[in-house]
């Protein structure tokens, strides 16, 4: 059995008694079911899978699948699984963050840790017991069993109805940061009922559409039509290289648009130099305000950081090294407790910050990755039984994609006046730099990202 290597960290909630003592919880059982039990891995469910057949043609709506209309069940703990789910999408964010950046040289990055926790949850509900070990171990929510022939299942709806809460947390405008989810499945399978709750808890709208693979050109055209229709044009040629012997496809996107807090001042915005390495530069908007932001030098990392409030509670960290340092030197160290660390230290500056403008958009092949994490074959691929996905025999996930849209304007909902008085200190984002947007009361990362070209 695959063995996945979590970081290690503590979770403590505080007693009602007035929060002077502290008891260590597991993660697990803030998300497991009310009636833990160990599950006996070779034996099927009691009851038949329940599932949805035939399901509605991609030709036949392009309206979002129907929701139901009672509010789910209250979650007990709100707030305590919020900031523990938020640490554990950090920490895989951060891993499979560094395995793209470690593969993909010379290019912009971008991923959302909210998002590709989100993806892997859903796709867990399908799982057999077997392959929800793995996953289990890799989300940092297994509880391991004292026999070999049984596991401890979470309640997977807990968890994402969690990350939905995490959403509602945001408080900028409407639809700042808004999730879409696809599934497209062949033709003469069914599609099990709890999984398709799950794409509902997890996303703001989801679709489920049958597709006949047997025509892998018209299919990949057809899919790729809905999903351009569907997400207003955000995203476009999704899927390719498509066969007869596909299954299901899986996709989400998720589309940050924010406002900074305070705004920048468009009449200093100039065209200055940004370096992309030693040797190459290139021409960009730079965005200038001066006013007072929470700032840190950490000389141990050669880099400095800037808080960018977005809203109340949502805010961006910029991190910028030093010149001649090593941006992947400050990758290699970025841990989650390295971000808590440079929170605290954290103080009011009085700067001149120059940002270059940049939106950006990825797309992470999500078993590509898991493979570069050698746990693919686990999850997704030869050693994954998706069992409890659809009652067809052999039912496999063939490919897993996340779109990521990330989008800021230059206005802000405030304007912040300068003073004459303050000599400010002058921090001008001009070479490649990190960015995480962060959700303040979870301090779940949302967007995860390194520009080394704003105009790419």
């Amino acid at each position: 059995m695959m063995k996945v290597v979590v970081l290690p960290f503590l979770i403590f909630s505080y007693l009602a008694t007035g929060g002077t003592n502290r008891v260590y919880v597991h993660p697990f059982y803030l998300f497991s079911f009310d009636n833990v039990s160990c599950e006996v891995i070779q034996s099927k469910d009691p009851k038949p899978l329940e599932t949805i057949h035939p399901i509605t043609g991609l030709q036949d709506s392009t309206e979002p699948d129907p929701r139901p209309s009672a509010d789910p069940e209250t979650l007990k703990n709100l707030t305590q699984r919020t900031a523990v789910l938020a640490q554990l999408q950090n920490t895989l964010g951060l891993r499979m963050y560094l395995t793209l950046s470690h593969r993909k040289d010379g290019g912009n990055i971008l991923l959302s840790p909210f998002n590709a926790f989100g993806a892997l949850v859903t796709l867990y509900l399908g799982a057999s017991k077997k392959t929800a070990i793995p996953y289990q171990q890799l989300l940092g929510l297994n509880w391991e069993s004292e026999g070999a022939d049984c596991v401890y299942l979470i309640d997977g709806h807990k968890v994402l109805r969690t990350l939905q809460a995490i959403n509602s947390l945001i408080d900028g405008p409407r639809d700042e940061l808004r999730t879409l989810v696809w599934t497209f499945v062949n033709t003469d399978a069914d599609l099990s009922k709890d999984f398709v709750r799950g794409m509902q808890d997890f996303s703001d709208a989801s679709y489920v559409r049958a597709v006949d693979f047997s025509q892998p050109k018209e299919a990949e055209e057809q899919v790729n039509s809905f999903i351009q229709k569907t997400s207003d044009s955000k995203v476009e040629n999704l899927f390719t290289a498509l066969n007869q012997s596909m299954n299901l496809l899986f996709a989400s996107s998720v589309h940050f648009k924010g406002n900074w807090r305070t705004a920048f001042q468009p009449e200093k915005t100039t065209i200055q130099d940004f370096r992309i390495d030693e040797t190459s530069s290139v021409k960009v908007p730079l965005m200038t305000h001066t006013g007072d932001y929470m700032h840190v030098i950490d000389p141990g990392r050669k880099c400095s950081v800037v808080k960018l409030s977005l809203s109340k509670r949502t805010y961006m960290l910029v991190v910028l090294p030093f010149e001649q340092a090593s941006l992947q030197d400050i990758e290699n160290q970025l841990l989650t407790e390295v971000i808590v660390a440079w929170e605290k230290q954290l103080k009011e500056r009085y700067l001149e910050l120059s940002l270059p403008k940049f939106s950006i958009t990825a797309v992470t092949d999500l078993r590509s990755v898991l493979s570069d994490m050698n746990v693919e074959k686990y999850l997704l691929g030869s050693d994954a039984n998706f069992e409890r996905l659809s009652s067809k025999d052999n039912f496999t996930v063939d490919k897993v994609l996340n779109k990521v849209l990330f989008e800021m304007s230059e206005e802000g909902t405030e304007v912040q006046s300068t003073s004459e008085d303050k000599v400010p200190l002058k921090v001008t984002v001009n070479r490649p730099f990190l960015f995480a947007v962060i959700e303040g009361n979870s301090n779940a990362i949302l967007m995860l990202g390194k520009i080394l070209n704003p105009t790419i």
